[in-house]
């Protein structure tokens, strides 16, 4: 019988996430970082950072495992596997888990933070995997499959094995955005969402709904990271890298708070026009498009 690994003990305890990242070279045609950089930040969650000279939106995805099935969060910005091999580094880490937790039938389950094409791009690497669901990221795939469609207030579940998820419906910056939290890690993932970076904002009314969502909920739950999928940002507050930069020597922690949370909720709140480029020190809100 499969040693069962106990996800829901306690409270989760926040871990430091003390790693540099992989942020591009001066020189792109002599970029020396690896294709996808892996941090391990417990021993079942995996952080993954794409490389800026494969691709300058350098995309940030996450593999958690459970007892049944592993989940990744996302797929990048790269289509090709020669490029950009995630399968056979998402391969790579399962193996390597399952030597360590041998059970028979594990599942890779295949989801996403939202749309757009810098976090599906490699969805077709997965397809004929066994033992693998991939959701397509569109409404009738995604949404379907959390049950959004019948009732998008409703908090939807992933089970992975005793690691369950809780899923949050947040529209605003893509219409079928979700945010995810784990209990085990306490990490709220928020996608394009919130990060530090250009929070572009496709319909502002949703957007204030969704965080005002998730303010509340990340007040009733212990959120040790807030977690989104890019880094923007300088080290100067206020100031992001250009669009399509690849080289940011200069950028600060992935990781935001629940008070950084806050204050994209104050920011969104004072905006009357959405048109406008919006600067505050961590973030910047931005119009789509």
């Amino acid at each position: 019988m499969a040693q069962l690994v106990d996800f829901a003990a306690g409270a989760p305890q926040p871990r430091a996430i003390d790693v540099r990242w992989i942020s591009g070279s001066p020189s792109a045609k002599h970029n020396t970082d690896p294709d996808i950089q892996v941090h391990a930040y417990d021993a079942h969650t995996y952080i993954l950072r794409q490389n800026k000279a494969v691709h300058y939106e350098a995309p940030f995805l996450f593999l958690l495992f459970g007892n049944e099935r592993a989940m990744l969060l996302d797929t990048g910005a790269t289509e090709s596997s020669r490029y950009f091999p995630l399968r056979s580094t998402i391969d790579g880490l399962i193996e390597r888990w399952l030597e360590e937790h041998p059970r028979q039938g594990y599942q890779l389950l295949v989801l996403h933070t939202h749309s757009h094409s810098d976090h599906v791009a490699g969805d077709g690497q997965f397809a004929g995997r066994p033992d693998t669901t991939v959701v397509p990221a569109d409404r009738s795939g995604a949404w379907a499959f959390f049950g959004f469609d019948a009732d998008p207030q409703r908090v939807a579940r992933v089970d992975l094995g005793g690691r369950v998820l809780e899923c949050l419906a947040t529209p605003g910056h893509d219409e079928v955005a979700v945010t995810y939290y784990d209990p085990h890690t306490g990490f709220l993932l928020t996608g394009d969402t919130v990060y530090p970076g250009r929070l572009y904002v496709e319909d502002l009314p949703a957007f204030r709904a969704s965080i005002e969502r998730m303010i509340a909920y990340a007040d009733s739950h212990p959120v040790t990271h807030v977690l989104g999928c890019h880094i923007e940002m300088t080290n100067e507050p206020g100031i992001d890298y250009p669009v399509r930069t690849t080289y940011q020597p200069d950028e600060p922690p992935l990781q935001l708070t629940v008070e950084h949370l806050r204050q994209v909720g104050a920011a969104v709140s004072e905006i009357a026009d959405p048109a406008d480029r919006h600067p505050f020190p961590r973030f910047i809100i931005c119009p789509d498009g």
